[in-house]
């Protein structure tokens, strides 16, 4: 059935006409098509959590904080609402805060978690919103309607509520968060017969399901909470999604296990029953509803639950080395997960739709959409690639003879990628390098792989290879075990063809201006090796060390050269490196803070507070407690911040330097603030996100870059915090210790009108705790200054 939708006209979702439908006795061979297949134009969009729903013509998908968007073909999206915190005024709400103001004060919170939408059979469209408060499973979900799919929806208030006190949504019972479910994640579907269901759940007590009424969107009276189905005692176990497949005659849950973030482990498992309300099992017969975390352990006890679920999809990256097709590290996902699921009605394709992070791009989240099948057992499996027009036709044996990347998806929770190895599929069906086994087609794509003894069954795809910018083959399969293998088909130059490969991707970048040392590669495709020689290793070593010239000495010069060799093939690159002379500081501003918000440099205009936001007024005057580094320090209570002098750094080199003595930590709560504007600042984050473990970072946004530290500031205690930006060069340092270095951070604050601020921004949580002694220069520190200004 068309997912979440009543039947509608098949939407247009094949390639030049050329493409037919995805299922396994699918027809004509796409390799050798009549044409060629022409290259996917994508138009990426963020929405965390998203869930799929149709509306004429037009896919949309829902999510997390007021995000919208959609698309008519899959792969070019249009972003509709965005997240509330940078867009209040939310579209799909004629005023979302007076309309939705019971909830967000159950919740505590300003913000919305992952919202579904579904269609009703009268033709309205459902939205069923949920805000939590975070830190507990206080929670509200409600429901929400409206005429069309793009609102405005008018609220007809709360179902569910958890985190309550003395009391639960089951008559008799007070809430218990390790056996009663946190009231968010909702997803409503049709049964094979019709009926509307909602299954929800968070971690806490885990997964449940309802029965609903689909002429009022409403559970039907009398279910409580409803049937558990997954989870229990804070397992990390979240964001379930149900799908009906009539083909196999099975219903299949799919979960997110892990944590959201970048360091969180998300991945994608599912589990199938031939009842709408369970049991639900795994591939090796595992009930799921007996799985939950072991309540002897710490909270969010992972090892537990890990062996269970079929793992579809976890972190991982199909790397490339200097030299490959592509650019940076590679191909693949961190934490990906939430799903939700569309099957065209055209075509029968199956597509799993979900969000992302990606390597090296800390918090940043997009859409994601891949083509799904049913393997010979009858369990999904996923491509390996985004959906880019393509469906699975008549693989030949040519078409998997090669070299290939493989991944195995594992069934750990794990922040740490899957990193692709290599292998061989031969023609004679056998499978070598890293793995041993065999591979055999058993269908016009289908296909069972034997590695290292354990069978696999899945399908041969084609895909589009972004790093290749190419169509190119994959494939996708699941054992037994529930455990996924990914592959994609490789290219590795060798001879000269490698140093050529290795030599034009050869960077190190700007080197026309160097102040922190670099890093030089030894190694690329192929089993190319690259050596170095220095002309000065006073100014920069072989091993990448650089020296700078102390103040008042000129510029320091050396040319780098890189020899490339591969079987015998030979090449020499150099570089000619500019260091920078250090410079003596240049002090913007300073403020004592002992009592007064006045510049004891006397250049600016006395700082003023202000409330939780930057630009809000302030309740009353600013505070000081007595027991400073040195004299007074002002307080900050999280409620209020202080404003500091726009203009006061205007520049790609400057330095900030404070004490600090943090009363809570609270994530992305800002220290120091400085911004050109929302979309591009700086931030000092006492306790950064999950990408940094929770470490004091220097982080900014749009252009993300994440700094992290590793070490978290000690409540109650004096630390001394400093960081440094000099062209693009960033160096953080905690208690005078270097804890952070490296390069291309974000040019935020060049332009003019950059505002600063103390403890506040635009959206997070206000700074709780005292600061002291604060200093901000308009030139690059040396860690001999920052180590001085450390000294209490």
């Amino acid at each position: 059935m068309t997912r979440r939708a009543r039947p509608r006209t098949a939407l247009a979702l094949t390639t030049a006409g050329l493409l037919v439908a995805g299922a396994l006795s699918a027809g004509p061979a796409w390799a050798q098509p009549p044409a060629p297949l022409p290259a996917p134009v994508f138009d990426d969009v963020t929405v965390h959590d998203p869930s799929i729903v149709t509306s004429g013509e037009h896919i949309w998908a829902f999510g997390s904080h007021g995000a919208s968007a959609h698309t008519s073909d899959l792969m070019s999206w249009q972003q509709y609402t965005t997240d509330l915190s940078q867009e209040p005024d939310n579209a799909l709400f004629d005023d979302i805060y007076t309309e939705l103001a019971e909830t967000f004060e159950w919740a505590r919170t300003s913000t919305l978690w992952a919202a579904d939408v579904i269609q009703l059979p009268d033709g309205r469209y459902a939205m069923y919103y949920n805000a939590c408060e975070g830190s507990s499973p206080r929670s509200a979900l409600g429901l929400a309607t409206s005429d069309t799919v793009d609102g405005p929806y008018e609220n007809q208030g709360i179902l569910l509520k958890s985190g309550m006190q003395g009391e639960s949504e089951n008559p008799g019972e007070v809430y218990d968060a390790r056996r009663h479910p946190n009231t968010v994640d909702p997803d409503a579907f049709y049964d094979a017969d019709g009926k509307l269901w909602m299954v929800y759940g968070s971690y806490s007590g885990g997964i449940f399901l309802l029965e609903m009424d689909a002429a009022t969107g409403e559970p039907l009276p009398g279910q409580g909470y409803g049937t558990h189905l997954v989870g229990g005692n804070h397992s990390r176990i979240e964001a379930p999604t149900i799908q009906y497949d009539a083909e196999t005659g099975y219903y299949y849950l799919d979960l997110s296990f892990g944590g959201l973030g970048v360091t969180g482990g998300y991945d994608v498992r599912v589990a199938r029953s031939k009842a709408v309300t369970g049991p639900y099992l795994d591939a090796q017969g595992n009930d799921m509803r007996e799985v939950k975390a072991d309540p002897s352990l710490p909270l969010f006890d992972d090892v537990t639950i890990e062996p269970y679920g079929v793992k579809l999809m976890g972190g991982h990256l199909f790397g490339r080395e200097l030299g490959d097709p592509g650019t940076g590290a590679g191909t693949g996902y961190v934490s990906p997960g939430h799903t939700s699921w569309y099957r065209d009605p055209g075509t029968g394709r199956m597509f799993m739709v979900f969000h992302a992070r990606f390597p090296g791009t800390g918090e940043l989240h997009e859409v994601r959409v891949h083509q799904m099948w049913m393997n010979a057992d009858g369990w999904p499996v996923v491509s390996p690639m985004r959906y880019a027009g393509e469906t699975a036709g008549k693989v030949k044996r040519d078409d998997v003879v090669g070299t290939w990347q493989l991944v195995d998806m594992g069934k750990d929770i794990t922040a740490a990628a899957a990193e692709a190895s290599d292998v061989s599929f031969g023609k004679t069906g056998r499978i070598t390098g890293s793995v041993d086994g065999d591979w055999k087609l058993t269908g016009q794509h289908s296909a069972t792989l034997t590695v290292d003894g354990v069978v696999y069954r899945g399908v041969f795809a084609p895909v589009w290879d972004p790093d290749l910018e190419a169509w190119s083959t994959g494939f996708t399969a699941v054992s037994e075990g529930g455990v996924t293998l990914w592959g994609r088909k490789s290219v590795e130059p060798a001879g000269a063809a490698a140093v050529d490969a290795v030599a034009a991707d050869l960077s190190l970048g700007d080197t026309s201006g160097v102040t922190v040392d670099l890093a030089l590669p030894t190694s690329g495709t192929g089993g190319t090796t690259i050596t170095w020689a220095t002309s000065d290793a006073g100014t920069v070593d072989v091993d990448g060390t650089v020296t700078r010239p102390g103040i008042g000495e000129p510029d320091a010069h050396a040319t780098l050269t890189a020899t490339i060799e591969n079987g015998g093939a030979e090449a020499s690159v150099a570089f000619d490196v500019v260091v920078l002379a250090r410079t003596p500081g240049v002090l913007a501003g300073a403020w004592a803070l002992d009592g007064s918000l006045a510049d004891a440099a006397g250049a600016f205009a006395d700082a003023v507070p202000t409330g939780e936001r930057i630009d809000a007024p302030a309740a009353g005057p600013a505070t000081f407690v007595a027991d400073g580094i040195d004299g007074g320090a002002l307080h900050l209570d999280g409620t209020a911040g202080v404003r500091l002098p726009d203009g006061l750094v205007q520049g790609s080199s400057y330095s900030v330097s404070l004490w600090l003595r943090p009363e809570a930590l609270t994530p992305y709560t800002t220290a120091f603030f400085g911004a050109a504007s929302p979309t591009s600042w700086v931030s000092l984050v006492p306790r950064g996100h999950d990408g940094v473990g929770g470490s004091t970072m220097l982080w900014s946004g749009a252009q993300w870059y994440d700094a992290g530290t590793g070490r978290s500031l000690p409540l109650g205690e004096w630390s001394h915090v400093a960081f440094v930006v000099d062209s693009g060069a960033a160096s953080v340092y905690i208690d005078g210790e270097l804890r952070f270095q490296g390069t291309g951070f974000p040019d935020a604050l060049s332009g003019p009108g950059n505002v600063f601020a103390l403890g506040v921004n635009w959206w997070d949580t206000p700074f709780r705790g005292d600061v002291d002694e604060l200093s901000v220069w308009s030139s690059a520190l040396a860690p001999d200054d920052v180590a001085q200004l450390a000294a209490p």
